[in-house]
């Protein structure tokens, strides 16, 4: 396994100058240079570092956003490229946002759903996404923890969504993959996920 590493100069100099809202400033496609940044492979992450308290305050205060508010976010987006993102966890009581770091997807399932979603980082663009409906991962706590756990359904969607990010992939690669491959997926499998738009 590769070694964990900290927060270098400039990720240290995103997290301590928020906006006056105390917002991070996410990365948009439509800007060359932030487009470069997304297509970047994230670090792992030392659970050790002495700000990631601090980044992961910032990472719920800026998804929470109103003005632009989604249901899940990873540190690549705001510049940090490392292996950490925030998930919405629909599948527990009172949704709440957990911190999930150096992931790894161990098993995925046979079923398929279709979502539409969406990207903060990708401005006025929606789409239908094919994703496995249940996945078993594995991931770190900010406690340093490891849980190994299996998620269903529009968390497992999200957490998919944010996984990709830390690969340096987008939403519109995977549709661009559905494109040039042959979904035979039977009509009682294919799940349409309405509501909140992954973010």
């Amino acid at each position: 396994m590769k070694a964990q590493q900290q927060f270098d100069r400039e990720e240290l100099r995103i997290i301590q100058h928020p906006s006056e809202k105390g917002l991070l400033r996410v990365l948009q496609t439509t800007v060359k240079e932030d487009s470069l940044k997304l297509r970047r492979i994230a670090q792992l992450l030392d659970v050790k570092e002495p700000k990631l308290q601090a980044l992961l305050d910032l990472l719920l205060h800026t998804v929470q956003d109103p003005e632009n508010e989604g249901v899940g976010i990873a540190a690549p987006q705001v510049g940090v490229n490392k292996q950490l993102f925030l998930v919405q966890r629909f599948d527990k009581e009172g949704t709440p946002f957990e911190a999930i770091l150096n992931p790894t997807i161990l098993w995925t399932s046979n079923l398929i759903q279709a979502g539409r979603e969406g990207c903060l980082s990708i401005p006025d663009t929606m789409g239908i996404v094919n994703r496995f409906y249940s996945i078993r991962v594995q991931y770190q706590t900010p406690r340093g923890e490891w849980n190994t756990e299996i998620l269903e359904g529009f968390t497992a969607v999200i957490f998919q969504h944010e996984y990709d990010h830390l690969m340096g992939k987008l939403f519109i690669d995977r549709l661009a993959e559905q494109q040039q491959q042959e979904y035979i997926t039977p009509q009682h499998n294919f799940y349409y996920l309405s509501g909140k738009n992954t973010r």
